[in-house]
């Protein structure tokens, strides 16, 4: 079977989870949407070698690829939730987008770290007794470990035009002291 690659910063989209309620800060998740699950699908095993099936009124979504060597579908099923906008197409795209997780598509965003925006990054307004913030943001750079983890993140906001959120990518250590020193440094000064 196929192996699907990581996802770039261009297809990973960036929500917000929470205000905290003194609104001097915001967290934020990462996910993809069912359009990038459909172009990796394409590009990895050729657009008729995959097929979505949703039952249960669209809970369940089963997506099968077709493996030329046993000559037959192998697929993985996941169940979805309604989302608050448009419920049967938000529990569609739900149900479909956890399936392909299953056959790995995403799943490193679940090696995501605790990305959190202070309110000096984000234009948090309180309305009544409820924070709200309609910023715009986005995955600016994302490496991974050899394993598939995400390594490095930098978050920017759109609507401000900054760098809100960096984690750096460790350092892989060469065992010479001097050049471990230096890449440290490098990666120290170019802020990424």
């Amino acid at each position: 079977m196929n192996k699907f690659r990581k996802l770039k910063e261009d297809e990973i989209e960036c929500r917000i989870g929470t205000i905290k309620k003194d609104g001097t800060g915001l967290s934020l998740l990462l996910y993809k949407d069912a359009r990038c699950d459909m172009n990796i699908l394409d590009e990895t095993v050729g657009s008729m070698n995959w097929k979505r099936e949703h039952s249960r009124d669209n809970s369940n979504c089963t997506v099968s690829l077709w493996d030329e060597d046993k000559k037959q579908w192998i697929s993985k099923e996941d169940v979805g939730t309604q989302s608050n906008t448009e419920a049967e197409k938000g529990l569609a795209s739900d149900s479909f987008k956890r399936a392909c997780v299953n056959w790995g598509i995403g799943r490193e965003l679940y090696t995501a770290p605790f990305i959190w925006v202070t309110a000096e990054n984000a234009n948090i307004k309180q309305f009544k007794d409820k924070w709200s913030c309609n910023d715009k943001f986005r995955v600016e750079k994302i490496s991974y470990k050899e394993n598939g983890d995400i390594d490095g993140l930098s978050i920017w906001n759109d609507t401000l035009n900054k760098r809100v959120f960096v984690k750096k990518p460790e350092v892989k250590k060469t065992g010479d002291p001097v050049k471990d020193a230096k890449a440290i440094l490098k990666q120290h000064y170019e802020g990424e």
